[in-house]
């Protein structure tokens, strides 16, 4: 027993520590996963010859999977046992690692990448669902802020450990360093975490909406992606429409469900529908800027890949020193207006962003956008999650935030293969302009042949005294694309800002 009456530390709970540990340490290797894998795309692209279309997939197969089977994980873990799907997720993952590090090629990395979103959409709904099961009334606080702490770290040194890991190393070790990690969490949660699950979580589990949303979503992007090849462009027209489709049925499967995956119920508060579709637009915002702007750095900026990733740092650092600073504005003024003004910044900082141009110091060029950026998305996140939690019933409150970490995990889906759209069409436009009647005709036909490449150019085959004029034609080009990204950005950031002041309360 504590004396004094003081609420008792996770320290107190027999194993807490433990607990805490393999729990951060679990969905560490999801959060981790994301920012370390963004900064070595274009090398990975380079390493494994793969096309723009192919490296997008390296991202979107994870979070494809992630997106779509995220709530049947949480479901399942509070039916068959927390502590057991939590495990069965950390083994897939690992397996998975493994599978991507010793990956042949793009298309044998892309499938061993769905099998890691899967493993993840396993594995996240049941760390905090751990921890409030070990924990009791006075002690859970402080244990999920412990757990936002050191996971908010570790994603913070993401891109610096994917950079270093990439520079130095090989691509495949930042998914081998997956593999000890998952080791440490299955001897942890073997040892110390207890089984737990949910008495109240009965019927059936929803695979058929499940199953639908992974199609509907799979066919859109699939057809996103294909669509600027103009050999796929019909069958990348059909499947956008075939994943329509899907999605329509989705939606009235999970109307005659009773235990549907998305209870379409929580939709009816008017402020769960405003900060779902604010957090839609403004992480599909992040999610596009965040997947492209590495390819600007190393391939047309020519920073290193450590560089690049220590290049992201002003802007996560300032969204974990700031995020509990911006949770006490929302609890003094509400959340209204910081979504208003937080998205608003953050827009100013996408916009930021198209700015430079292909030569500057770091300091002259995107520290002042990272910055921008990372204070726009600090005063957004807190009051967010606030708005989800509080627009439903206490009771609802758990499937309300998964809800909402599905809609942040397909806005990031959508927002890559729908800018992909757009930076290819402007890279392509750009880069003829500039080729012809700057360079010999058969130059010309050479790199237009590969511009679905986009900046992985080959130029090897060019005669040398060719080959800065070419690289500088196709690095203006991309710039183009990326500029159009950060301005389509900016657009989505501040239609989040008029959602925020139409469909919220004071």
């Amino acid at each position: 027993m504590v004396s004094g009456g003081r609420p008792p530390s996770p320290a107190v709970v027999p194993g807490g520590r433990w607990v805490l540990a393999a729990t951060i340490l679990g969905s560490s290797l999801s959060f981790i996963d994301g920012t370390v894998v963004n900064v070595a795309l274009p090398v990975l692209q380079q390493k494994l010859q793969a096309s723009a279309a192919q490296t997008q997939w390296v991202v979107e197969s994870y979070t494809l999977l992630l997106s779509a089977f995220l709530l049947v994980g949480g479901a399942l873990g509070d039916r068959l046992g927390r502590k057991r799907v939590f495990a069965v997720g950390v083994s897939i993952f690992a397996v998975a690692s493994m599978l991507c590090g010793i990956s042949p090629d793009a298309n044998v990395l892309i499938a061993a990448r769905a099998l890691q979103g899967f493993g993840a959409a396993l594995l996240m709904p049941g760390s905090l669902a751990i921890i409030s099961a070990h924990f009791g009334e006075h002690g859970r606080g402080r244990a999920i802020g412990t757990w936002s702490g050191f996971t908010a770290i570790t994603t913070a040194s993401g891109p610096v450990l994917g950079g270093w890991l990439v520079q130095h190393a090989s691509f495949r070790w930042i998914f081998f360093i997956n593999i000890p990690i998952a080791v440490a969490v299955l001897i942890l949660t073997r040892w110390k975490v207890v089984e737990s699950r949910d008495p109240q979580a009965t019927g059936p589990l929803d695979w058929s909406g499940a199953a639908l949303a992974a199609a509907g979503l799979g066919a859109l992007v699939y057809g996103l992606i294909a669509f600027p090849s103009p050999a796929h462009r019909t069958w990348s027209i059909g499947a956008v429409a075939l994943g329509g489709v899907l999605l329509l049925a989705f939606g009235k499967v999970e109307q005659t469900k009773t235990s549907p995956m998305l209870p379409l119920s929580l939709f009816r508060s008017k402020a769960f529908l405003g900060a779902n579709l604010l957090t839609l637009f403004l992480y599909a915002a992040l999610g596009g800027m965040l997947f492209f702007w590495p390819f600007m750095l190393i391939g047309v900026q020519g920073y290193a890949p450590a560089a690049a990733g220590a290049a992201m740092l002003p802007f996560v650092v300032i969204l974990f020193v700031l995020s509990r600073w911006s949770g006490a504005l929302a609890d003094r003024y509400g959340a209204r207006r910081p979504l208003i003004v937080g998205p608003a910044i953050a827009g100013v900082g996408f916009l930021l962003f198209a700015l430079p141009g292909l030569h500057g110091s770091y300091a002259s060029t995107y520290l002042l956008p990272a910055v921008v950026l990372g204070l726009g998305m600090a005063i957004s996140v807190a009051p967010l999650t606030t708005v989800v939690m509080s627009s439903v019933p206490e009771g609802r409150a758990g499937v309300a935030s998964a809800v909402n970490n599905a809609v942040a995990r397909t806005a990031g889906l959508l927002a890559i293969a729908v800018l992909g759209v757009v930076v290819s069409l402007v890279f392509s436009h750009a880069l003829r302009g500039q080729l012809i009647g700057h360079l010999p005709e058969d130059v010309v036909r050479l790199v237009w042949s590969q511009r679905e490449r986009l900046i992985d150019i080959d130029l090897s085959a060019l005669p040398e005294n060719l080959r800065p004029t070419t690289h500088e034609i196709v690095g203006r080009a991309y710039l183009q694309g990326f500029r159009a990204t950060a301005l389509i950005s900016a657009a989505l950031a501040w239609t989040s800002a008029v959602i925020s002041a139409t469909m919220l309360k004071s």
